[in-house]
């Protein structure tokens, strides 16, 4: 069985790991995206902000997979603040649907310390499956 690394073309490369792999049967696992942008980058300490830039960099890394939003089967969130998911949770569902629509996944949503990246205060990782 061969796996293919995804990395999209424009991104930097990743320094000791990979965007997304893709096994020969069409699972992607996408490895944990932040809020930053294709420069590597985070441009807002606003949660709103970063939770649109790391579900647009999950769905980059699915797309350049050959992929879409409906692919994509399985979202894990990683935030360091449960009082400000929770009081943006209505602005957060209005970014998610702008990125990917109406399609909801099996989600789950968990509070940690911290993030690697120090001015991250999400990291979303995702599973989907590409139809071939």
């Amino acid at each position: 069985m061969s796996n293919s690394i995804i990395n999209p073309l424009h991104w930097p490369h990743p320094r000791g790991y990979s965007n997304g792999l893709l096994t020969e049967d069409g699972l992607l696992f996408v490895a944990g995206q932040i809020g930053w942008n294709a420069k590597q980058e985070i441009e807002s300490d606003d949660l709103v902000v970063q939770i649109k830039h790391a579900l647009q960099n999950v769905l980059a890394v699915v797309e350049s997979a050959g992929g879409k939003a409906s692919d994509i089967v399985r979202l894990t969130w990683y935030l360091i603040d449960k009082n400000s998911y929770i009081e943006q949770q209505r602005v957060i569902g209005e970014v998610y649907r702008e990125v990917f629509g109406k399609h909801f996944p099996a989600m789950s949503v968990l509070i940690v310390q911290e993030l690697v990246e120090d001015a991250a205060l999400v990291e979303i990782e995702a599973t989907a499956h590409i139809k071939k």
